[in-house]
């Protein structure tokens, strides 16, 4: 979880790739997944689907017990609010989602009025189905 998550952590990271345009998306879900390498696409085990990941610089050590890397993933699920807007995230989000304009290496992003299903007129780019909107 994104509060779970300590700076230390995320120190060795050197950049995040976006597998998505992440401009169109109010959340994602962050995780520290045991990987083992420092670079490239991680295999994905999750419902869902992976949307980033992060890049560790090449002096990142691995643990000493286990031989992989702490890295983060960013993901999204079947029933997030990107694909049901009406469904269980309408408001609110899930305790490991941040918004992802927040995010970059070795920051841990946050929530947002954005993250948390603010109203849509702070959302940039979407009209209000009833046209009422900025454009």
């Amino acid at each position: 979880m994104s509060a779970l998550i300590d700076g230390d952590e995320i120190s060795e990271e050197a950049e995040l790739v976006w597998l998505e345009d992440i401009s169109i998306l109010d959340y994602v879900r962050q995780s520290l997944d045991r990987l083992p390498n420092r670079r490239g696409r991680p295999a994905y085990h999750r419902d869902g689907r992976m949307v980033g990941y992060a890049v560790l610089h090449s002096r990142a050590r691995p643990s000493r017990t286990s031989g992989t890397f702490r890295r983060r993933v960013f993901w999204l699920l079947p029933h997030d609010r990107d694909t049901a807007p009406q469904g269980l995230y309408a408001t609110g989000a899930p305790a490991e989602a941040v918004d992802p304009t927040t995010l970059a290496p070795r920051a841990k992003g946050h929530k947002t009025e954005r993250s948390e299903g603010g109203p849509l007129s702070n959302h940039p780019g979407v009209i209000p189905p009833d046209g009422s909107g900025p454009r």
